[in-house]
């Protein structure tokens, strides 16, 4: 395959599109993560043009170290030089995976995150799914796209249609032509996806929609939060009443259906038709002189949308199928490895393995990326993938993905990037922000010969003469990285000794978990009372071993530490459940237990996962905890179990900190990305009164984006309640104790920068 410009500037984006997922984003999940008037005119019309025409301007900004207005997609690559290789006959389709977390945190409701975090940006990219609709329109022609598939989860808070006054789609609806699109006023959490939505409507870009679990919640009823069944490994019924047609959803108030309706998508030239819940579609495109057909179905399809699909099949039977369903195929917890779930065992023997027509499927839900091959019931491969970056850096970071079907060289090139990271401000970009993915599990090649795969149902399958000199996704990569710059990789200093770290004032308590005389693998002495101490100047607050919930051999001295703990070793907490766990308390005469923050707090911890970790015995484990029912306080209720201070590891794998300002009377929380077990994590949680009590959660250094303010202070229940470490409480109880090791735990009365955390150097 020939690239189409000089071998210095690709050199350039090599470097680029090849940084690895470097040594922080591994440790994390995913983190290996114009005017208005001209924008309404040039949106070019999607399909089959050829490479290196019809492409419009993305402008660049801050990232890139250009201005506003830059177009590195404006215009076709110069012409290689040496002899004329092979034309290239090929197309592209994008996918935009779980985009919920996006119109969430740019609603009013939520603050508008995005926009107040990347106030630069222009405001017709002023969130993630914005600029991803608008980076499809204008290069569709460009990367010869004739298609975009959604994979559901559409919005994240399905219910917030009502309490949000939030209107629904209307054939009128014209977001680019009168302005709406660039003048910021659109804040409602199902208004900000249908706007995003639109620009491919506005573009005339063909799409499929699907809704995921967390679009499908009726109003008003027990499906107001789409259930998540079905997702086991040991067997699945999908007669529950909750797939679409079910007893529960009949009749129901359906947002999904309001903002998207079958009328909405019948005005799409590829739109082939829907089930009669209104919940799963099928269109057909044509590319390269071929038809395809997408299926795309929604979250939890009842047995008679199967037989539907079945019916669609059939009925278009030279066609080959792309499958899109919300949730398939599951993944393991390293985020890439794909792994069976029943509800993919009961679509695959009630769907996929008897229609060879389906050569591929794609799927969201889970979080992660990865693909797997089975064989149908002809002896043909079926690649299926799953694609899912909500739990990435800032919810996703706007990546995407994209796949170009090469029939000259019989491949799909699947490619991971994100067109959001290169428009975000200089000064905001760190080494989370990736612009091109380069692992092994989010761009990589399937071998696929398309005239020998769809002989069986289509003998007239044709590879056309080429039209393209180079590859469309090298094109695309051009567009994303030219006048991008890399933030660069920050060097790590590593302690020199126990002691080399910044001491701070203001260090209400620091705890350090591990036995310079131990060998790894020693038992912690296991005694009512044993103490860890407390580090800081004057020592005032030692916490104690509590042994009631526990049993010898929960506690075990460990060298490992993460690299940047000047504390050379850990502490592992073993066997823990939801009713069993050996965790430490503060004296009940401690001053952390009445300590309300009254100048903010810097809370930091060092803790490693457990690679056993389960999300039903495990989930919601504690790290640290304020004790006692928040019930208790003033202004709640008699069913509030949980604690004033909670800092947590959830179901989903995410860290939560969660607290009771002193002036209110509602609980207030920050919420991380998930990240990966088996990895040291440094975790801190900074409350600043002057950003007005602004609340910012880092991970490894990175600012999560589900952060919250006016988080003045915390509450307490009594002086009696205690500070515990390693265990949870709710309802008085204490419950779900900590699987996994710590190291060191600092809580500071003070906001701290970064060159004053336990990760810095004393000098």
């Amino acid at each position: 395959m020939t690239e189409n410009y000089s071998p210095e500037e690709n050199a350039g984006l090599d470097q680029l599109a090849s940084v690895p997922e470097n040594r922080r984003r591994e440790l994390l999940k995913l983190m290996l993560a114009g005017s208005v008037t001209g924008m309404a005119i040039a949106l070019p019309g999607c399909g089959g043009g050829n490479n290196g025409a019809g492409a419009t301007a993305f402008p660049a900004t801050g990232g890139s170290g250009t201005s506003a207005g830059a177009s590195p997609g404006n215009s076709s690559p110069p012409a290689s030089s040496g002899a004329p290789a092979q034309k290239i006959s090929s197309f592209t389709i994008s996918v935009l995976p779980d985009t919920q977390f996006y119109p969430r945190y740019a609603s009013e409701k939520m603050g508008e995150l995005y926009q107040k975090l990347y106030s630069g940006i222009d405001p017709k990219y002023d969130n993630p799914f914005k600029t991803q609709t608008q980076w499809i329109a204008q290069n569709a022609k460009l990367l010869k796209m004739p298609f975009t598939i959604h994979l559901g989860d559409i919005v994240d808070q399905s219910w917030y249609y009502t309490s949000e006054k939030s209107t629904p789609w209307s054939a009128s609806t014209d977001l680019v032509g009168n302005g709406q699109i660039g003048n910021g006023q659109v804040t409602k959490e199902w208004e900000l996806a249908s706007q995003a939505m639109q620009v491919l409507e506005a573009a005339q870009c063909p799409y499929s929609i699907c809704a995921g679990n967390h679009d499908v919640g009726a109003i008003d009823s027990d499906m107001q939060w789409g259930p998540d069944w079905g997702v086991g490994v040991t067997g699945f019924a999908n007669n529950d009443g909750y797939q679409d047609g079910g007893s529960h959803r009949v009749g129901l108030f359906e947002p999904y259906l309001q903002v998207f309706p079958a009328e909405r998508a019948k005005r799409q030239a590829t739109f082939g038709g829907r089930h009669v819940s209104g919940f799963h579609e099928y269109h057909v495109f044509e590319a390269e002189g071929n038809k395809f057909l997408v299926l795309s179905m929604s979250w939890r399809a009842s047995d008679d949308a199967i037989g539907w699909a079945n019916q669609v099949i059939r009925a278009n039977k030279t066609l080959p199928v792309i499958l899109v369903n919300h949730q398939l195929v599951g993944i393991g917890s390293d985020g890439k490895t794909a792994a069976d779930t029943a509800y993919s065992n009961y679509m695959w023997d009630k769907l996929i393995k008897d229609n060879d027509q389906i050569f591929m499927a794609v799927s969201g839900h889970y979080h992660g990326s990865c693909t797997s091959t089975k064989k149908n019931s002809r002896g043909n491969d079926v690649y299926l993938m799953v694609v899912d970056y909500q739990m990435a850096y800032m919810g996703g970071n706007g990546l995407m993905r994209m796949f170009e079907f090469d029939l000259t060289n019989k491949k799909i090139i699947a490619s991971s990037f994100s067109p959001w990271v290169p428009l975000k401000p200089a000064a905001t970009l760190n080494e989370f922000d990736a612009a091109w993915l380069s692992d092994s599990n989010q761009s990589f090649t399937l071998d696929l010969d398309f005239v020998q795969r769809f002989a069986s149902f289509n003998p007239n399958f044709t590879v056309p003469d080429g039209s393209s000199d180079s590859g469309l996704t090298d094109a695309a990569r051009k567009i994303i990285l030219t006048n991008y710059s890399q933030p660069p990789q920050k060097a790590a200093r590593l302690p020199t000794s126990t002691e080399d770290y910044p001491k701070v004032g203001s260090t209400l308590a620091h705890w350090r978990f591990f036995n310079a005389s131990a060998a790894d693998g020693d038992l912690f002495p296991y005694q009512p009372g044993q103490q860890i101490q407390d580090s800081s100047a004057g020592g005032k607050n030692p916490i104690s071993v509590n042994t009631w919930m526990g049993s010898p051999g929960d506690l075990v001295w460990s060298t490992s530490h993460h690299p940047l703990s000047a504390a050379p070793g850990s502490l592992r907490f073993l066997n823990a459940t939801k009713t069993k766990s050996s965790y430490f308390t503060t004296d009940q005469n401690s001053a952390l237990n009445v300590e309300t923050f009254p100048s903010g707090y810097t809370i930091e911890a060092f803790v490693n996962i457990d690679p056993g970790f389960d999300a039903t015995t495990n989930g919601w484990m504690g790290i640290l905890y304020r004790l006692g029912a928040r019930s208790q306080l003033p202004g709640f209720g008699s069913g509030e179990g949980d604690c004033a201070l909670m800092f947590a590891f959830s179901n989903l794998m995410e860290f939560q900190w969660e607290i009771v300002p002193v002036n209110q009377a509602t609980n207030l929380t920050c919420w991380s990305g998930g990240v990966s077990a088996g990895q040291w994590l440094h975790i801190a949680i900074v409350n600043d009164p002057s950003a007005s009590y602004a609340t910012t959660m880092y991970v490894e250094g990175a600012p999560v984006l589900r952060n919250n303010t006016n988080m003045q202070g915390i509450q307490y229940v009594s002086p009696t309640q205690q500070i515990a470490i390693g265990c949870g409480q709710w309802a008085g109880n204490m419950s779900t104790g900590f699987l996994g090791s710590i190291g060191e735990i600092r809580i500071v009365g003070v906001p701290l920068t970064s060159d004053k955390w336990l990760t810095a150097r004393a000098t």
